[in-house]
């Protein structure tokens, strides 16, 4: 199914009240700030105009002109009248609205489904957040702008999906896309596995659900994207009173949580239990695809290097047994007080050359997979230059960083980012993260 129209749209009309602070004004603005670069025709029967950013449109009081996307936010009693207007206008429309089938009136979504029917429109929503399309310069929605990247979140609740956009600019994680699909009435989390499974710029997808209507067809649209790309997915609702809310919030079939989980497993998905894993997957898919198990610790520091020893060994990866060439010339490189035993202690004042030249070394060694990289930079080492020596490491393995803590290290965080290598804030997320890359491996 190609969703195109949606994520890339050349034309956009916003519907809504255009005062400051409304829905359909705060959409529009986000349109405008962002840079979009197609047409945008804010529509009310009021007709006049709308100053946005030192831009003054014209809005319309009806649509006498094709558009790619219809954004809609108007009383959801009004929607499908609206939709039936629109036959031969649209491709498409998101449907802000809500009222519909998540506080009972499913007659008056019954009926906006028959309406997008007849006039050919699909709906996204109602009930819903809005869609980013972020590598067309498209914020289709009230929340958040974020910046471009590789992951694609499609996610059941608004809120949420707001909440996990702001957190993603904190961490650091770029977007490809966001989908916010409330109600599901027409178009669902299947289609947008399958859409964004094939998605040029979406290279991992993040999916949150709280409960899907068809369970078969949600599987093939699992396993299809699985097999294209990592898919992170945070499932809500998996106890009896969760079930109950998740119900409640979007009137979704919440399902048992163990179906979901064994249909996860066996489709090869990801599943994180909170937003925090969400991103920390999302960050090690957006820089490697897979990794082994079989991992080495170098670090300046002996405490952070058990700790990551210890989660390791939990999630079912192995510290790799060192070759004895690669302890031999460790041992002849290193300062005698060193341990070149995995975890591999550099000790405190490790600088540039100590941390590139054991990268390298290590990197070589047959028996090791992946890298985990800690520094606790002392007051009298800049972290900058530590990044730099993880920068410049010639190293064709995964190597995953974990560069601790605060003002310390931030600008060597910094410079990491900026040539996309993601740090992880804790020895254990670190961990996590070479783990989810290892289970990747496994599918």
């Amino acid at each position: 199914m190609n969703l195109d129209n949606f994520f890339y749209p050349s034309s956009v009309a916003v519907f809504g009240s255009f005062r400051r602070g409304a829905i359909a004004y705060e959409i529009l603005r986000n349109i405008v700030e962002g840079g979009f670069e197609g047409k945008v025709i804010p529509v009310n029967p009021k007709g006049g105009t709308v100053e946005v950013t030192g831009r003054t449109l014209k809005i319309k009081p009806r649509l006498d002109e094709p558009v790619e996307v219809a954004i809609i936010a108007i009383p959801a009693k009004f929607v499908p009248g609206l939709i039936k207007e629109l036959k031969g206008l649209t491709k498409g429309a998101v449907v802000i609205s809500a009222g519909f089938s998540e506080v009972g009136n499913a007659k008056l979504e019954e009926e906006l489904v028959r309406a997008a029917k007849e006039a050919g429109i699909r709906i996204i929503g109602p009930n819903c957040a809005g869609i980013f399309g972020v590598h067309g310069k498209f914020f289709g929605s009230f929340e958040v702008r974020v910046k471009p990247g590789g992951l694609a979140l499609i996610s059941q609740s608004g809120a949420f999906g707001g909440a996990a956009l702001a957190m993603g600019n904190e961490e650091g994680v770029g977007f490809s896309a966001f989908v916010s699909y409330g109600n599901a009435a027409d178009l669902n989390e299947s289609d947008f596995l399958r859409y964004f499974a094939d998605d040029k710029n979406t290279k991992v997808i993040a999916l949150y659900i709280e409960g899907v209507k068809d369970g078969r067809r949600f599987m093939e649209a699992l396993r299809y994207a699985a097999s294209k790309k990592p898919v992170i997915i945070l499932k809500a609702g998996k106890s009896e009173s969760g079930a109950r809310a998740a119900s409640s919030h979007t009137g979704s079939l919440a399902g048992s949580y163990e179906i979901y989980r064994a249909v996860f497993r066996q489709v090869g998905a990801i599943e994180v239990e909170e937003m925090e894993e969400l991103f920390d997957a999302a960050k090690a898919f957006e820089m490697y695809e897979q990794a082994g198990k079989r991992v080495a610790i170098i670090t300046n520091s002996g405490g952070p290097g058990v700790l990551a020893t210890d989660k390791l060994e939990s999630l079912g990866l192995e510290i790799a047994q060192l070759s004895e060439k690669t302890v031999k010339v460790l041992r002849a490189s290193l300062p005698p007080q060193c341990s070149v035993k995995n975890p591999i202690d550099l000790i405190a004042d490790a600088d540039y050359g100590r941390y590139r030249r054991v990268i390298e070394v290590v990197c070589q060694d047959d028996n090791v997979d992946a890298l985990l990289v800690i520094c606790v930079p002392p007051i009298f080492i800049p972290s900058e230059e530590i990044a730099r020596a993880v920068i410049d490491a010639k190293c064709n393995k995964p190597i995953i960083v974990n560069f601790m803590a605060g003002e310390l290290v931030r600008e060597g965080i910094r410079l990491l980012e900026s040539h996309g290598i993601k740090n992880f804030p804790t020895p254990e997320r670190a961990a996590r993260a070479i783990a989810w890359l290892a289970k990747r491996q496994d599918f």
